[in-house]
This record gives C-alpha cells, sequence and structure tokens, in this order.
C-alpha cells in the first residue's frame, strides 16, 4: 500500500482557490451590507425630510401678525425665513426664524415680553432641526409665491415684496454620507398662508 501526499504545488493551488473563494464572499457580504446601509440610509432621510417638513408646513400656513401687530413676515430669503406665529399655544404670536448655517437647519423663537409686546432677539432659544442639508443654488431653501401660483409659476424675484407673498415652497436636500452613495434628494412641501389669502 503506498500512501501519496500533496506536493507543494497543490498546496499552493488549494490554498489560491481557499483565498478566491473567501475574497468573493468577503466582496458580497460587503456589497449587502453596503446596500442595506444605503436603503436603510435612504429611508432615514425619507422620513426625517417628512417630518420636518410637516412641522415646517405647519408652522408657515398658520403665520399671522405678530403680538404687536407687525406684518406676519419679518424677513425672507433663499435660505432664512422669520414669521409670526402661535408655535407655543398661549394665544400671543411668536416670532419663529428658520435659517440655514453651512449644513444645518436651525429654528429660532423668540416669546414677546412686555406691553406694548417686544421680541427681543437676546431670547431667542435656538434648536436644531436638520442635519446634512446640502442644497445648492439651484434649489434654496425657500422659494416664495404670489397669489397667481398654479403649480408651474416661477418664484418671486428678489428683491422680494413681502406684501405679496401668499405660499411658501420649502426644499431640503438631504446627505448624510455626501462622499458615497445614496446621492442626495430634494424633498419638496409647499405652504398656503391661510391668514394672507385673498384669490378666494
Amino acid at each position: 500500500m503506498t500512501s501519496r501526499a500533496f506536493t507543494l504545488v497543490e498546496v499552493i493551488v488549494a490554498i489560491s482557490i481557499m483565498v478566491i473563494v473567501m475574497v468573493a464572499v468577503a466582496a458580497f457580504e460587503y456589497d449587502v451590507l453596503d446596500y442595506n446601509r444605503q436603503s436603510q440610509e435612504s429611508l432615514n432621510n425619507i422620513t426625517d425630510a417628512e417630518n420636518i417638513l410637516k412641522f415646517m408646513i405647519k408652522e408657515l400656513r398658520t403665520m399671522s401678525p405678530s403680538a404687536s401687530g407687525s406684518y406676519p413676515i419679518l424677513n425672507a430669503a433663499t435660505s432664512t425665513i422669520t414669521f409670526y406665529s402661535d408655535v407655543n399655544g398661549d394665544g400671543v404670536n411668536d416670532q419663529v426664524r428658520y435659517y440655514l448655517a453651512s449644513t444645518t437647519l436651525y429654528r429660532g423663537v423668540t416669546i414677546p415680553s412686555g406691553t406694548p409686546p417686544v421680541y427681543n432677539s437676546g431670547n431667542e432659544t435656538i434648536s436644531i432641526i436638520a442635519n446634512d442639508v446640502r442644497n445648492s443654488p439651484s434649489f434654496p431653501v425657500f422659494e416664495y409665491f404670489d397669489g397667481n401660483y398654479d403649480g408651474t409659476t416661477a418664484p418671486l424675484s428678489y428683491p422680494l415684496n413681502l406684501a405679496v407673498i401668499r405660499l411658501v415652497k420649502v426644499n431640503l436636500t438631504l446627505d448624510t454620507t455626501p462622499d458615497r452613495s445614496p446621492l442626495p434628494v430634494t424633498y419638496t412641501a409647499q405652504a398656503t398662508l391661510r391668514n394672507l389669502k385673498d384669490n378666494l
């Protein structure tokens, strides 16, 4: 009876095949995990955008004159808007400011004090609404329209006449990982300013 041992060449070939199989399995697992990460990130972005936009639109829709009688919109630009709305439910309109700084969207609320009511910017409470906002100049965070907006009308041009704004469109481009997939997606919602409607 003869016994046959593996030759060096056979051992090298066997190890090479095993390494190739392990690399292929590892690459497949990485692809699966990366696909799952991308899918989860996309779902998270959709959920975050829906919640953020729903919150912002609710406040924008209910804007009305300030506690001192000032016009409902104090300031409006591509990356910021300041308006008055009763966001804490106490029957007095607060000053609300949304603004984008770098890639973070903030919300500032100033509660009026004194008689007559005064909005002191030093008392503004600021909170983060969204991170990883990556709007481009072609997709500003805020766009403004007058009462003739029909769904295809171009936004109002600058300088804005605040008195003609009747609808605010909010665009959020979210991308938590700008250096890899998934690609950024822009989410949009619009608020008709109920207390300013004049096109009934």
